[in-house]
């Protein structure tokens, strides 16, 4: 059997080499078009890094790097795995001395992290981020691919969202948060290496007629003034304020600096603000994109009177709309950088792509029990919701092409293996094992369609995503000389858990664990759009 092979795209690495930008280039939001929620961005040297909430998925936190700030790489991720609790980890669902006992359910689905920072002081990284039911935390490295430090609990509390480290030009150190539910923001002075708070907090702001749910705050300082730059009125309508003090405690004075405007582009807003080398302002956010997440978008900024005007400006304000396309950054630097993606599954390690719904069991997956494939395990589970090790990647959109080769030849009668689009209510294409032979399936939110028979030992499946946020699955028997339709157009699950849909390889097995497996030769993306 002739193996088709995609080389893989290291963590990091660029396509092509770094040269300035040609003249008169220009780029389109948005920059990503895939659910890097809340993201946050700083720039070292030449180097911009980006974080965003990864939720319950593991590992945790991806950390992107880039030389241009629209061309983005995924460097790596700051957990290794999610530490906060054992329901991170799934325990059950499948009571295995009793086959006929009602599969239990200890998930933490849209918990683990939301809103993360990033910051750069006295020559290390800093990630803080909240879980909402354990606390703030935080992790610290020399470099940000790690390795990263063990979590921090920096506030032991719960309910408390989107941390932000400041440290000042006095060695003082600062923390500001919200709380969940969306405000009030909340000031701590904070040990100067970060690890604790040092007050019970003082409200800094709170304008529950103005600035309602207010959110996710970021705090600079430029000329003087300390800002906190954040998003107000809710993610899928609100908008993104400028607040300013001559004190860090206050009183702040606020500006409304990026809203719609007259564009179709509801809610720009939530992210972080960098400076190039050459002195431009540019502002990373997420707009609020349906199935596909929260997508990254890149406006421009500029001062006026100390205020930052986002975007284009609307005349007689301090306020911007979001641009759609614009002269490219000038960092001093091009490239071709793209998302990790498509896997060959020869490497010792899995791809910064791919993160795990929950912690997995490392006893039941492999890179190394037959090189060159990814090795799944079944457990037993009821739904696909509830089953372990189902391997996930962020999608991208607005259109592409997800293919995957499964050897089916180790499956067990009760074993379910295949290919997802893997949220609330997810959809799948796979085989299923009986006693009486393998046959291809055709799931909706848990509810099964038999196929045809499956005689082959190898199948691959397809899943196509449109920009209409509808999934069309197929699959083929001749090694992807054919591909034949099954079912019709389904629609993804809209933004649920707080993430978008996802790509998913998956296996579990309903009825007692009984240790069949799929071998995974190969998942390729195509970006169609």
């Amino acid at each position: 059997m002739m193996r088709t092979r995609f080389l893989p795209l290291a963590a990091g690495l660029a396509l092509a080499a770094c040269v300035p930008a040609p003249k008169g280039a220009t780029y389109t939001n948005p920059i990503l078009y895939a659910d890097y929620s809340d993201p946050d961005v700083i720039r070292v040297g030449d180097d911009y890094y980006l974080v965003a909430s990864s939720f319950h998925f593991s590992p945790g936190i991806p950390i992107l790097q880039s030389r241009d700030l629209v061309h983005w790489s995924i460097l790596g991720h700051v957990l290794p795995r999610l530490t906060f609790g054992p329901d991170y980890s799934m325990p059950g669902p499948f009571a295995l001395t009793d086959t006929t006992s009602k599969p239990t359910t200890n998930t933490r689905y849209a918990g683990g992290v939301w809103a993360p920072s990033i910051r750069h002081h006295d020559g290390r990284f800093y990630v803080y981020w909240p879980t909402p039911d354990e606390g703030i935390f935080m992790a610290t490295a020399a470099r940000a691919e790690g390795p990263w430090s063990a979590p921090v609990k920096v506030i032991d509390q719960p309910k408390l969202e989107d941390p932000c480290p400041f440290w000042d030009e006095d060695g003082s150190a600062w923390l500001v948060h919200s709380v969940h539910g969306a405000g009030p923001l909340i000031l701590h002075r904070m040990s100067p290496d970060g690890t604790r708070v040092l007050d019970a907090g003082t409200v800094i702001v709170e304008d529950k007629a103005a600035l309602p749910i207010l959110e996710g705050p970021k705090l600079y300082k430029r000329n003087g003034w300390y800002y906190i730059l954040a998003p107000f009125g809710g993610v899928e309508k609100g908008a993104q304020v400028a607040l300013r003090a001559r004190d860090i405690r206050g009183p702040y004075e606020h500006q409304v600096v990026l809203s719609q405007g007259t564009t179709a582009l509801a809610g720009p807003h939530q992210g972080g603000w960098v400076e190039t080398p050459s002195g431009q302002d540019w502002f990373v956010h997420f707009n609020s994109a349906g199935a596909f997440g929260r997508i990254v978008h890149l406006e421009p900024v500029r001062w006026i009177d100390d205020w930052p005007v986002m975007g284009d400006r609307i005349p007689g304000t301090y306020g911007g709309q979001p641009v759609a396309t614009y002269p490219t950054p000038d960092t001093g630097a091009s490239t071709n950088d793209r998302l990790q993606d498509s896997d060959e599954f020869t490497g010792p390690v899995l791809g910064p792509q791919w993160e795990w719904n929950h912690n997995p069991d490392d006893n039941a997956w492999s890179l190394t029990a037959r090189p060159g494939f990814l090795r799944l395990t079944a457990r037993p589970a009821e739904h696909l919701v509830t089953a372990r090790n189902t391997l996930t990647q962020i999608l991208q959109g607005p259109r592409s092409r997800v293919t995957a080769r499964l050897d089916l030849t180790a499956m067990t009668p009760g074993q379910r293996a295949g290919l997802a689009l893997f949220g609330v209510k997810p959809s799948w294409i796979g085989a299923v094992r009986d006693p009486s032979g393998t046959h291809l399936a055709l799931a909706v939110a848990g509810d099964e369609n038999a196929g045809p028979a499956v005689a082959a030992k190898t199948l691959e499946l397809r899943a196509e995503v449109a920009p209409d946020q509808t999934v069309r699955y197929s699959y083929s028997l001749d090694e992807g000389r054919s591909f034949q339709p099954l079912g019709g157009a389904i629609p993804l699950t809209r933004f649920s858990w707080w993430k978008g849909a996802r790509p998913a390889l998956f296996t579990f097995t309903r009825g007692a664990d009984t240790g069949g497996f799929v071998d995974v030769d190969w998942l390729h993306v195509e970006r169609t759009w």
